[in-house]
């Protein structure tokens, strides 16, 4: 049976390595793309804050060609919007039909990545989803991954997990009220070792850096008058780059 050509939503993150691991495995899609959002301000991915050229040494060390989204520094949704419905019309004329992620939960993101999917004739793919994420994380760790904590989310971690492996004292240490995953936008991370990769991903820890953004909570009120802004605050942890040999 013919596979079906397929493009990768690809994070750089824990949850982008198991699901493409599982869809490499049963193989029922050839993945041609690995999609990834940069922010090109700062070159780095979008949310996670890996350096791009972190990104290019997986993609090569996965070996599937890597596609960027090239993005601004904080766009909306409507720039989001446009920028991926003209790169998704690209594929499409390429011949893929089929876009895969690595979600777990949120119901509405799902909906929302489907629903734009529908409108070019793509349809999207979800291995891994609604799967208990208490086992997910082991089965993650069983196959060999390792990964590392990038980005965490200051009300719910402290800076002390910042540029943490995630292990089994990791997941000892993780509070309950914090999904083994970071499905609730907990923790962020980079994939530097596992059985897609053909050879590990070499870096040196760099500083610990906070900041602050705008909460998707921050609305107006009714009557148009501003009210109290609200922010999210972030811990990120650079991850520096090794020359190679």
């Amino acid at each position: 049976m013919m596979k079906k050509k397929a493009i990768f939503n690809w994070s750089g993150g824990k949850d982008s390595a198991l699901a493409l691991h599982r869809v490499l495995q049963q193989g029922d899609y050839e993945v041609g793309r690995l999609l990834t959002s940069i922010n090109t301000h700062h070159q780095r991915i979008s949310m996670h804050g890996v350096r791009e050229k972190l990104l290019e040494q997986q993609a090569e060390s996965i070996g599937i060609p890597l596609q960027k989204l090239q993005l601004s520094e904080e766009p909306d949704m409507d720039q989001y919007n446009q920028i991926m419905q003209k790169m998704m019309e690209t594929f499409k004329k390429e011949g893929y039909r089929h876009a895969i992620f690595g979600d777990i939960f949120l119901e509405d993101l799902k909906k929302y990545r489907e629903d734009k999917l529908n409108l070019i004739g793509f349809s999207g793919h979800f291995p891994i989803w609604q799967e208990d994420t208490r086992t997910l994380i082991r089965k993650f760790l069983d196959l060999g991954f390792k990964t590392i904590l990038v980005c965490i989310k200051s009300e719910v971690l402290d800076k002390s997990f910042a540029g943490r492996i995630i292990d089994e004292q990791f997941l000892k240490d993780l509070p309950q009220n914090v999904d083994p995953c970071g499905e609730n936008g907990e923790f962020h991370t980079f994939v530097f070792d596992g059985p897609i990769f053909r050879h590990p991903i070499s870096f040196d820890i760099g500083e610990k850096v906070y900041r602050e953004y705008k909460s998707p909570e921050d609305d107006k009120k009714d009557d148009g008058e501003e009210h109290h802004k609200k922010t999210m605050g972030f811990w990120f942890c650079d991850l520096i780059p090794r020359d190679k040999l």
